[in-house]
């Protein structure tokens, strides 16, 4: 028996109990009589591979989505997916373009649901993503408050300037992502030629995810970019009834 193992499971059965709370590290390792140096190791490893997430410090540690994979388990953001799936659907039908629901997870831009285009030029996304190459991650890393911002920052520094060029600097960074919150709206241009534009999500007013679309720049035009930015906005205000309503 590899004890180490059996303490990770532990940990995994013990956040299961609730999925949806965040556990502080004091109970958990109370609650399985775990040495607190160790118990912070496991679960450091366990949110690397996102099997857990860590809310932040205060708030602790719970289920993430690699826990939910395993078993396919459509719990994880179960509302969130299910309000805006049916949406993603018809605006990428409207667009003919990959349509995304992301969210931040361990300082990663990660897709909750992904719309494929059935365009014969297709851009493919990894699940997790550098949060500065993408326009959701963008979008949603200006809508964290600055106290979130900074822990962001002291984790990932700034972005390279081939990446994001104009933020690569405080100052720019914080021009850049004060735009991105004003305009409600987030636009990438990759050196690989692929434009990525983004909407935040929100519920009681407070920003939850992102919906983006993203195509090749050979699609892109003045016109393309007016069409896909109303298209997004009007799939997040149903997105967003759905969730209201729901309560």
């Amino acid at each position: 028996m590899v004890l180490v193992i059996v303490k990770a499971l532990d940990i995994l059965e013990y956040l299961a109990q609730d999925p949806e709370r965040a556990y502080t590290l004091t109970a958990i390792a109370e609650a399985l009589q775990m040495n607190q140096a160790t118990c912070v190791n496991i679960l450091q490893t366990l949110v690397s591979k996102n099997y857990v997430e860590h809310a932040g410090r205060k708030k602790g540690y719970r289920l993430g989505p690699m826990a939910y994979n395993l078993t396919n388990n459509p719990s994880y953001n179960q509302n969130l997916v299910s309000a805006a799936k049916d949406v993603m659907e018809e605006l990428t039908t409207q667009l003919n373009e990959t349509s995304l629901l992301g969210i931040l997870r361990n300082h990663k831009r990660f897709i909750l649901h992904l719309v494929n285009s059935d365009q014969d030029l297709q851009v493919r996304s990894r699940s997790e993503r550098n949060v500065y190459e993408t326009a959701s991650g963008r979008l949603l890393l200006a809508y964290m408050t600055p106290k979130e911002q900074e822990i962001f920052l002291l984790v990932n520094g700034l972005p390279a300037e081939e990446t994001w060029q104009e933020a690569a600097s405080r100052e720019g960074l914080e021009n850049a992502l004060s735009k991105i919150k004003k305009d409600e709206l987030a636009i990438t241009y990759s050196k690989t030629h692929i434009i990525g534009l983004a909407v935040p999500i929100k519920k009681k007013e407070q920003v939850i995810a992102a919906l983006s679309v993203f195509l090749p720049e050979i699609r892109f035009s003045v016109a393309r970019k007016k069409e896909i930015i109303q298209c997004l906005r009007k799939s997040v205000q149903a997105i967003q009834e759905r969730l209201h309503s729901e309560g």
